[in-house]
């Protein structure tokens, strides 16, 4: 029976052990005694060896998810005298072992500032292979970039094409740029995930378009090469996208006499499931849609587009990212409703808002299920908290889990790869957890977690407060 506390899109599972495939990598199952394992390494084996909380990311997962979107991208763009580049949204998941995989899947990335374009280039994936987003890219971030030769420079406001133009100079290149648009269509998300509506921070107006083409032309350092679309995240319908390319073609094909361009970027913002009610974006329905019009355009037109890119993050990683959590304590709350009273158990674990800042940020929902064991109990209603000093410490808002979980027991919570290490931060002294990945049947740190020392590390404050405090005592 349903609790009248559960939101209407949960549903009472008929058995709240199972996994939903399309929610968690493809290396979880059930394994012996009906413990959760990610290719047959157990979640009490990771948590005893690496700790707790935990980010687990299943590396062959990234791999055949970052394969299916460039054959998907590449099946329905690609062309006679087009090709198509896929750039990973490093803000996504910025891990070295996630980036190795990138590179070698022929990926390039996506950055935006200093620290993803390091971690990138560290990684190996070659300069010209990136692509620099950021609507406040600062003078240092633009020369490392330019003088290292990244391949193209998305221009986010008109006063950025005078700087990026000084520098350019500075180093003696012609440095590839691109005109972000802002489309004005909305992609039917969260407003924080919404980027492409007129009152944002994000992207050119259209009718601002042409004055910048000219100003880039009249730039010797410059040569604007493409447009560029982003209409968000979490998006399920093709419609917005197919909206957007429209819009973006206009100016394609009103910039065209003056300015020959060569790349049309259709940005990200796939949609996934994060719980079992969750639609999934249809991707290559999306890109057979987009294509079409794109086509479409070419032919009436006579314009060529040879470069079409796309900009996916939390399609390739959310799937592949699980975090594991041990349970502190459970709490029965009693609570009104219209049906009465109803009861929720709460579900306390040792990590939260630190380690996913999504259900706070923008009330995000997950799914999570017991992972060290199954149980015949029948499900409870359930809210996943965290031990952080905030009311709206939640990590699950929703979910039934098996009544009889208990203190000790670990927890799995599910689409955790994309933007829960990319978001997480010390609140209350916390140290972020170790990342750990799993590759053909193998498990190893990739991000090893931060100690109280490590977290302490950088206050200068304590380190001459200690200092202070003995001086003063030897003073008396």
């Amino acid at each position: 029976m349903s609790n009248p506390l559960a939101p209407d899109w949960l549903s009472v599972p008929g058995d709240a052990n199972l996994l939903d495939s399309r929610l968690w990598p493809d290396g979880v199952a059930r394994g012996n005694r009906d413990e959760l394992t990610i290719h047959g390494v157990p979640a009490s084996r990771l948590v005893a060896d690496y700790g707790s909380p935990l980010y687990v990311v299943d590396l062959d997962t990234v791999r055949r998810r970052a394969a299916w979107i460039r054959d998907v991208m590449t099946s329905a763009f690609e062309a006679p005298g087009r090709r198509v580049r896929v750039y990973y949204a490093t803000k996504a998941l910025l891990a070295g072992d996630v980036l190795h995989v990138i590179r070698q899947e022929g990926l390039g990335a996506d950055v935006s500032s200093a620290g993803e374009w390091t971690a990138a280039t560290r990684a190996g994936i070659d300069p010209s292979d990136i692509e620099y987003q950021g609507n406040n890219k600062s003078d240092a971030e633009l020369h490392q970039a330019v003088q290292a030769g990244v391949g193209a420079i998305v221009l986010d406001s008109a006063q950025e094409v005078r700087r990026v133009a000084a520098v350019a100079t500075a180093v003696g290149v012609t440095q590839p740029v691109m005109i972000r648009v802002n489309t004005g269509v909305h992609a039917g998300t969260h407003d924080y995930l919404a980027t492409a509506r007129e009152d944002q921070k994000f992207g050119i107006a259209r009718s601002d378009i042409p004055e910048v083409a000219d100003a880039i032309r009249a730039e010797s350092s410059l040569t604007l090469i493409g447009l560029h679309s982003h209409i968000g995240s979490q998006i399920v319908s093709p419609d917005g996208f197919v909206e957007a390319t429209t819009r973006v073609l206009e100016l394609y094909e009103r910039l065209s006499a003056d300015h020959p361009l060569g790349v049309l970027n259709i940005g990200g913002g796939f949609a996934i499931p994060y719980t079992p009610s969750d639609p999934e974006s249809n991707v290559e329905v999306i890109a057979g849609r987009i294509a079409a019009e794109v086509n479409g355009f070419c032919d009436r037109t006579g314009i060529d587009i040879p470069v079409v890119a796309c900009e996916p993050g939390r399609v390739i990683v959310g799937p592949a990212g699980i975090t594991l959590y041990s349970v502190g304590t459970t709490k029965s709350v009693t609570v009104e409703s219209e049906s009465g009273e109803a009861e929720r158990l709460y579900v306390s674990v040792d990590g939260g808002m630190s380690d996913n800042l999504r259900p706070a940020l923008y009330g995000a929902n997950y799914t999570a299920r017991l992972a060290n064991r199954a149980s015949s109990a029948a499900p409870a209603l359930v809210r996943v908290v965290g031990s952080h000093c905030e009311s709206g410490d939640i990590v699950v808002h929703a979910d039934y889990v098996p009544g009889d979980v208990a203190p000790g027991d670990i927890l799995a919570v599910a689409g955790t790869g994309a933007y829960c290490h990319s978001l997480a931060s010390n609140y209350n002294g916390f140290g972020r957890p170790a990342l750990v990945v799993i590759e053909g049947g193998e498990a190893r740190v990739g991000i090893r977690a931060e100690s109280v020392d490590d977290v302490l590390s950088r206050d200068l404050g304590l380190a001459l407060g200690v200092q202070h405090s003995q001086s003063g005592e030897s003073g008396q």
